[in-house]
C-alpha cells in the first residue's frame, strides 16, 4: 500500500492487519446494531442504541455525550430523539476527523425471507433492516476508529463519532439538532465522513436541492346535484396538473447539472407529484358527500440543481397557479412550504476527497468514482447549520438495497471501507 506524507508503510500494514483481524468483531457489532429495531417513525429504541454505542466508545477511552434533541420535530417523552457523540484526543494538536451515522431505519415492509432484526449471516453478508442503510457503515467506521486507537496512531488531532436520529425523516432531531448546537463548527471539526451506502469505490460529494411544498386550491361548495352553483377545486387542480405535465415537465427535463449525480436521470431537474387529496372525506362506509369539492391539496417534491435559483424554482409553480386562477373563475390558491434544502457539494479537490480517493485507488486498483446523490442526506445539515464544508458520504453497501426487503451488507465491503476510512483519517490527521 502506498503511504502518504509522514505516514509510513509499516503504519498502514499494521492498521490494515488490525482491521482484517477484527472481522468477527465487525460482524458482531453489525449484528448488535441491527438487533435494535430503531424504526422511524415512530423513532423506537433510540435511547437503547445510543447507550450501547456510548459504552462501546467509552470502553476505548472516548469522551462520550448523550444529547436529546429537546424541542425538535417528533421529540417526545414516549419517543425521545437521542443522539450520541464520542471524541478521542491525540497527544498533539491537529485536525479533527468526524464520522457521522444515522441510527434510524425505515419500516420493515413486506417480502422478507429472513428475520429483519436478528442480523442473520449468510454467504458473506449480514442481513437485516438497516444493514445497508446504514448500520453496516456505522460498524465499519467504528472498526476504523478502533484500529487507529489500537495501533497507537492517534498522535495528532482528534477523532469523533456521532450516532444521530431521524435522518430518514429529515434529520431535524439528529444531525440537524447537533449542527445547531455547534457540534459541526469549524473550530471543532475539520472533516466529516458519513458512511452512507454508496458503494465502497465511490465518494459522494453532495446532493441536489429539495423543495417540498403543499398547494391548496379552493373553490366554492355547492349541492352535488347542482354542480353549476359551486366551483370545483378538483377541476382546478386538473388544470394545474395539465400545465405541469405539458409546460413545466419538458422544461425541467432540459436542465442538466454539472454535478456528477447518479443515476443518470438525476442529472436533470425533477418534480414528483407526491400526493393529492380532494373534496370532502368519505364516511366509514365509503358513501360520498353530495357536495361540490371546494378544496383540493397537492404535495410537490421538487429536486433542483445547483445551477437553478430557488426563487425561480418556487416562482415557476406560482406562475402556473396564477394561470389557473386567471382562467378558472372562483378558484384561489395557497402555497405552503414543507421543507427546503439547497444543493450542496464538497469540492472534488478538497483534501478529504483526495485522501479517500488515494486509498480507494490503492485498495481497488482504480480511482474512485465521484458522484452526487439524487436525494438529500445529513450533509445538508452539516454544511448548512454547521460551518464544516469538507463533508462527503462514503461507506459500504449497495444503495439499491436500501429500504428493500432482505436488505444486506457485504462483510468484505465493510472491511475494505473500514480500511479506506481509517487510512484516509490518518492521512488527514497528519496532513
Amino acid at each position: 500500500m502506498t503511504a502518504t506524507g509522514t505516514i509510513s508503510e509499516d503504519d498502514i500494514r499494521r492498521l490494515f492487519a488490525r482491521i482484517d483481524a477484527s472481522r468477527a468483531d465487525l460482524v458482531r457489532l453489525t449484528q448488535d446494531l441491527l438487533r435494535f429495531p430503531t424504526i422511524n417513525p415512530p423513532g423506537a429504541d433510540y435511547g437503547a442504541i445510543c447507550a450501547y454505542l456510548g459504552r462501546w466508545l467509552a470502553a476505548r477511552g472516548g469522551a462520550v455525550e448523550q444529547v436529546r434533541a429537546h424541542g425538535a420535530p417528533d421529540d417526545s417523552d414516549a419517543f425521545p430523539r437521542w443522539n450520541v457523540i464520542g471524541r478521542f484526543e491525540g497527544t498533539e494538536p491537529g485536525p479533527c476527523v468526524h464520522f457521522n451515522g444515522h441510527i434510524d431505519v425505515v419500516e420493515v415492509g413486506l417480502g422478507w425471507t429472513v428475520p429483519p432484526f436478528e442480523g442473520v449471516v449468510r454467504d458473506g453478508r449480514v442481513y437485516g433492516r438497516g444493514a445497508c442503510d446504514m448500520k453496516g457503515g456505522i460498524a465499519a467506521s467504528l472498526i476504523a476508529i478502533d484500529a487507529l486507537l489500537a495501533c497507537g496512531l492517534l498522535t495528532r488531532g482528534a477523532l469523533e463519532f456521532s450516532g444521530t436520529a431521524d435522518e430518514e425523516s429529515g434529520g431535524f432531531g439528529g444531525a440537524g439538532y447537533l449542527a445547531r448546537q455547534g457540534c459541526f463548527d469549524r473550530t471543532r471539526v475539520d472533516h466529516v465522513i458519513i458512511p452512507e451506502p454508496l458503494n465502497p469505490d465511490r465518494i459522494c460529494l453532495g446532493h441536489r436541492g429539495v423543495w417540498w411544498a403543499e398547494v391548496e386550491l379552493t373553490g366554492a361548495i355547492g349541492h352535488g346535484a347542482m354542480p353549476f352553483l359551486g366551483v370545483n377545486a378538483i377541476a382546478g387542480m386538473g388544470d394545474l396538473l395539465a400545465l405541469i405535465e405539458k409546460d413545466l415537465m419538458p422544461r425541467l427535463g432540459n436542465r442538466v447539472t454539472a454535478m456528477p449525480c447518479m443515476p443518470e436521470g438525476a442529472r436533470r431537474a425533477t418534480l414528483n407529484l407526491n400526493s393529492i387529496h380532494g373534496g370532502q372525506p368519505e364516511p366509514g362506509d365509503g358513501r360520498p358527500a353530495p357536495v361540490v369539492a371546494d378544496r383540493c391539496r397537492l404535495v410537490l417534491d421538487r429536486r433542483y440543481l445547483v445551477e437553478e435559483d430557488f426563487a425561480d424554482v418556487r416562482g415557476e409553480i406560482v406562475e402556473l397557479l396564477d394561470r389557473v386562477k386567471a382562467t378558472r373563475a372562483g378558484i384561489d390558491y395557497s402555497l405552503r412550504e414543507i421543507m427546503s434544502f439547497e444543493p450542496t457539494m464538497t469540492a472534488p479537490d478538497a483534501p478529504l476527497v483526495k485522501a479517500l480517493d488515494h486509498w480507494i485507488e490503492a485498495l481497488f486498483d482504480r480511482p474512485a468514482t465521484l458522484i452526487a446523490s439524487p436525494g438529500t442526506y445529513d450533509q445538508k445539515h452539516i454544511t448548512r447549520h454547521g460551518s464544516v464544508q469538507a463533508c462527503v458520504a462514503y461507506g459500504p453497501g449497495i444503495l439499491d438495497l436500501a429500504h428493500q426487503p432482505d436488505e444486506w451488507v457485504g462483510i468484505h465491503d465493510m472491511l475494505t471501507s473500514a480500511k479506506v476510512m481509517a487510512a484516509a483519517a490518518l492521512t488527514l490527521l497528519h496532513a
